[in-house]
């Protein structure tokens, strides 16, 4: 489960997204160099090998460790993207490319988010989408819908196996587990209506609805997909209606509980900030990215942890000079990493309300500093106010994990949400 928000005002546009995956998939941020003379001629994605691009674009990730592709992102060119999973009536289950693979794909070869866009849609209608998407569960299959921006537009695409429609989005727009285009689409697949037609989800007496047409039920209702829709848009609402926007408002989008006074073992699927629970409430959100795009410059920020709720969002940018502290050192490597080292505390405080509180209070102060960083330069930071804005957030992240690290686990008693923890720190070596 995911959200995915994107907001236009005063000539900026702002991307926010939260990952939601399985609790134990180690999300890292990685960044990738351009490459401009590859001799390889073959690419092999998470499942299939498709033709290489000899010149790519330079990308920023966050990415499930085993996975090729990426849950969010942006190029060198000012272009970022994130994804849903949609559980389509078009589903296929022979292996193609998963929506990670395309959203990588589309930010190493998009020069601007409409040629992203269309980067994906020919990627789609030439290979197909398919193969497992979950980490352990082995029956996770979906298409996608995808937000893909850059300074000066942003759009919605929505997928059902190698179909798809696109709208151009106007002021703010948020997607889901669900598709959102009816009839109000701006570009669609060729052949749509006949598709729909000869494999019986569509009558012709009716207009066109790609939403009607393709969207199923059973999952969205129960990940509650419709209504963290309908929070994002409460969301974006109340933060365009805003005469100015902070980015911190985005980051704090991205920390929405449906009950904002609840605790997260009383949290529902409803949360765009999602905190797993048990067999219904499985997802937890494993990373979040906020953008602020514009002519002069492009600033992005990810947490490289789970729950947004308790983790600080960092800056990283496509200076190769500077080492950032989010970023791992490669695609793979979880030991050590800053997304392993964070679970530690994550999965001390989620029983621990008192003090999970005094740390919400301190990120809410150490972002301030360290966003007040690109706000005195008007958000076109020199190479130092990147230095100076990394390095706030990195000395909060070692404070943080040397005072929580050897906390003792205290699971509640009788607890159904205690039970689950236990299980799942068990299994995943969270046991000190």
């Amino acid at each position: 489960m995911c959200d995915t928000q994107v907001l236009i005002k005063n000539n900026v546009v702002y991307f926010a997204k939260n990952s939601d995956r399985e609790p134990g998939e180690t999300q890292l941020v990685v960044r990738i160099p351009p490459e401009s003379n590859d001799k390889q001629q073959k690419l092999q994605t998470t499942y299939i090998t498709i033709e290489q691009t000899p010149s790519r674009h330079g990308v920023i990730l966050s990415k499930p460790f085993w996975i090729w592709g990426a849950e969010m992102g942006a190029n060198d060119r000012g272009v970022v993207i994130g994804n849903e999973a949609i559980y389509s009536r078009a589903i296929d289950k022979k292996r193609g490319l998963i929506g990670m693979d395309l959203l990588r794909l589309g930010l190493e070869r998009g020069d601007t988010a409409e040629h992203a866009m269309h980067v994906i849609i020919e990627l789609i209608e030439k290979y197909g989408q398919g193969g497992v998407c979950g980490y352990r569960d082995q029956r996770m299959r979906y298409d996608n819908s995808f937000i893909i921006a850059d300074a000066e537009q942003a759009w919605i695409l929505e997928t059902a196996g190698r179909f798809w429609v696109a709208k151009k989005v106007m002021f703010f727009a948020a997607i889901s587990n669900c598709l959102t285009i009816g009839e109000d689409f701006d570009l669609k697949s060729e052949g749509l209506e006949d598709m729909a037609k000869q494999k019986g989800l569509f009558k012709s007496k009716a207009d066109f609805s790609f939403k009607k047409t393709f969207d199923t039920r059973f999952i969205p209702y129960f990940a509650a997909s419709r209504q963290r829709l309908q929070s994002g848009h409460n969301c974006l609402q109340q933060t365009f209606q805003e005469p100015q926007i902070n980015i911190q408002q985005m980051m704090n989008n991205l920390r929405t509980h449906y009950d904002q006074s609840a605790s997260p073992d009383s949290g529902t699927n409803r949360d765009i900030c999602m905190h797993a629970g048990g067999f219904i409430r499985r997802s937890q959100t494993c990373g979040s990215m906020v953008s602020r795009l514009w002519d002069k410059h492009s600033l992005h920020f990810c947490t490289g942890t789970s729950a947004p709720c308790m983790s600080i969002f960092k800056p990283v940018s496509f200076d190769l000079d500077i080492d950032f502290s989010v970023l791992n050192p490669d695609e793979k490597t979880v030991e050590g990493s800053l997304w392993q080292n964070h679970e530690y505390i994550h999965r001390r405080l989620v029983f621990m309300d008192k003090k999970r509180h005094v740390l919400q209070e301190s990120i809410a102060r150490t972002e301030n500093e360290m966003l007040s960083v690109f706000e005195e330069n008007n958000f076109d930071p020199s190479a130092d106010d990147m230095i100076k804005a990394d390095d706030i957030v990195r000395k909060w992240t070692d404070r943080c994990f040397h005072e929580y690290r050897h906390h003792t686990f205290h699971y509640p008693s009788m607890s159904l949400y205690g039970r689950f923890w236990k299980k799942t720190n068990e299994q995943d070596g969270f046991i000190l």
